[in-house]
């Protein structure tokens, strides 16, 4: 250890060591004068934000929130990595997916930065097995690693893989990739089970002729995409990754074999810190399985990570490029071994070639521009994650053991337990974006209804007759398509008249606030001439608690007069004569734009 000269420049060396009490203590203060009555004891956790899975965040970590020793990069329990490098020695792999079989396309993300294919294939995800060669026509496919994703054709599509194998040329050992066998994943999709003895005999296959290849995909999407926690998605697969483990050394493989044989995939959301958390507890959770089952130094997980496609929005689409580079950021923090960037225009189908070339480079900045990648777990040593990634694992944990005690995975989604329990979760979080306690920029907050709309060709229909997919933008979509068809119908929107009362320091707060909130449910606000003026049918009056005093009564009276069927006020709820209802932060925004349109006639 270097021993730095004193130099007389130590910091802070003439002031004391401010204690934890002390801060409580100021943060309490505060918060009195703010209104908020706390003890020094509460103030903490008056700050604290609560996560679901019963978490919460801290405002502030310390030495003292411990957590459990997470290791070294590429050590048991792998919490730092799997591998002792990490990403440094170029970055991770940059996968990309295609459910069509565009051969142009491809090239043109190998040809751009993209390292690896995941294809859609087989009749009911993608395009046709027998096409899966022109699909690969011209990839050098000792190159590039394939992952297919055939669902119940994983079978036909490995062996369609191994005919391109040979006729191509491709050394056994050459092959890298993974043949997407996931009849647990399948089943949560669709409502189907399929027999997992072929994937068996794949993973037995893989592990005697091809070292590069994996049989097997542990995919949690299905979990998040029908509205999971992060807790909910790590117990789900590590749920499912042990009835694999017990599936196929019973076929003959053993621990270690079979530990090869699995990939992982996760979602990755805007919400980087729960992010980087989730996936480091993943590593640590499956390294705790192999552990127990003997094999600890076979328990480095291979981690797929996909941006989440829930939170990916149809209004204002652009915005999803933000949404995806924080959470590509926060995977390539967390040390995923393999990244899809889904494109901004996800959610509206087929991706055009400027929507690919922005998700695969998102990932190519931020590994050669921002050097993201040189650095072994950034986040490790951080009190907060540390902490995050401890509780987060425990929480994961509880829900693995209810899925066992249930009788496994299999078992626990046939029961409908799973869903739900995923049901419940989803829920909770719909009546926070309800509320508008989860903004969704571009869709609750500032939506911009003369944005024009982005026309994609459809995308193949998804599997679907297992577990929901939801998507964090559908509550306000469905009130947009009704403005839309009113729109179409009519030549115009539903509108409502913002009454603004006194000068524009009194006013402005409210105004804006409503016309953000009127604008979520498609409804057009008005804020310049007279009621009369307006085509509105209702209005809303915007200014502060004083001038409500004086004149909320008389303008809502003057408001029906001139034709208004339903004034709101938009502050606290008060008794305000001819005022029908009231709008403020926290209200339920989805509860109050329905009523509205169903008022309007918008059907």
């Amino acid at each position: 250890m270097t021993v730095l000269p004193d130099d007389g420049l130590s910091l802070a060396a003439e002031f004391p060591d401010a204690t934890h009490e002390q801060w409580q203590h100021l943060v309490a203060g505060v918060l009195r004068k703010s209104g908020k009555e706390v003890s020094d004891s509460e103030a903490e956790y008056a700050l604290s934000t609560a996560l679901e899975d019963g978490l919460r965040t801290r405002p502030l970590y310390t030495a003292r929130d411990h957590a459990p020793d997470p290791g070294l990069p590429g050590f048991a329990p792998f919490v730092r990595g799997g591998r002792a490098d990490g990403n440094t020695a170029g970055g991770w792999d940059v996968r990309q997916w295609h459910t069509v079989a565009d051969t142009s396309a491809v090239l043109a993300d190998l040809e751009n930065g993209v390292t690896s294919l995941w294809l859609a294939v087989g009749a009911s995800v993608g395009f046709p097995v027998p096409s899966l060669g022109s699909a690969l026509d011209g990839v050098y496919l000792d190159l590039a690693p394939v992952v297919l994703d055939a669902g119940d054709e994983t079978e036909p599509a490995a062996r369609e893989l191994f005919r391109l194998y040979e006729e191509r040329g491709v050394a056994a050992e050459a092959a890298r990739g993974n043949l997407g066998g996931d009849p647990l994943g399948h089943e949560a999709r669709t409502g189907r089970a399929y027999d997992i003895a072929p994937v068996a005999e794949l993973a037995r296959l893989c592990a005697a002729q091809y070292p590069g290849l994996r049989a097997l995909t542990v995919d949690a999407l299905p979990y998040h995409e029908a509205g999971g926690s992060a807790a909910q998605e790590l117990g789900c697969s590590l749920a499912t990754g042990v009835a694999y483990l017990r599936e196929l050394t019973v076929a003959g493989l053993s621990t270690e074999q079979v530990c090869a044989q699995l990939e992982f995939r996760y979602a990755a959301t805007a919400d980087q810190f729960l992010t980087v958390a989730k996936l480091r507890a993943a590593r640590r959770l499956w390294a705790r399985v192999a552990e127990a089952c003997g094999a600890p130094q076979a328990g480095a997980q291979l981690q797929h990570v996909v941006t989440s496609p829930v939170m990916m929005t149809r209004r204002d689409p652009w915005v999803n490029m933000l949404r995806t580079t924080v959470a590509t950021l926060a995977a390539g923090v967390a040390g995923a071994d393999a990244v899809t960037v889904l494109p901004f225009d996800h959610a509206l189908g087929l991706p055009d070639a400027f929507a690919r070339r922005i998700a695969r480079n998102t990932s190519s900045i931020l590994i050669e521009e921002s050097h993201l990648s040189r650095v072994i777990d950034p986040a490790g040593g951080s009190w907060y994650v540390e902490r995050l990634t401890d509780e987060l694992a425990h929480a994961a944990w509880d829900v693995f053991q209810e899925i066992e005690r249930a009788g496994g995975q299999a078992a626990a989604l046939r029961s409908g337990m799973v869903g739900e329990r995923l049901a419940e979760t989803w829920a909770q979080r719909s009546a926070k974006l309800a509320k508008r306690r989860e903004p969704l920029t571009g869709v609750s907050e500032f939506p911009y209804l003369a944005e024009k709309p982005v026309v994609r060709e459809p995308a193949p229909e998804p599997p679907s007759g297992g577990l929901p997919r939801v998507r964090r933008d559908e509550a306000y979509e469905a009130l947009r398509a009704r403005s839309d068809a009113h729109l179409a119908a009519t030549g115009s929107r539903p509108r409502i008249f913002l009454a603004a009362l006194g000068p524009a320091a009194a006013h402005t707060a409210r105004l804006t606030f409503a016309a953000n909130l009127f604008q979520a449910g498609g409804i057009e606000p008005v804020t310049e001439g007279t009621f009369e003026e307006s085509g509105a049918r209702e209005a809303c009056l915007c200014s502060s608690d004083t001038l409500y005093e004086e004149q909320a009564e008389a303008t809502a009276q003057a408001l029906r007069a001139a034709g208004a069927h339903h004034v709101f006020l938009a502050g606290r709820p008060g008794t305000y004569a001819g005022v029908d209802s009231y709008v403020s932060a926290g209200c339920d925004a989805v509860a109050v734009l329905s009523a509205t349109l169903d008022r309007m006639g918008v059907s």
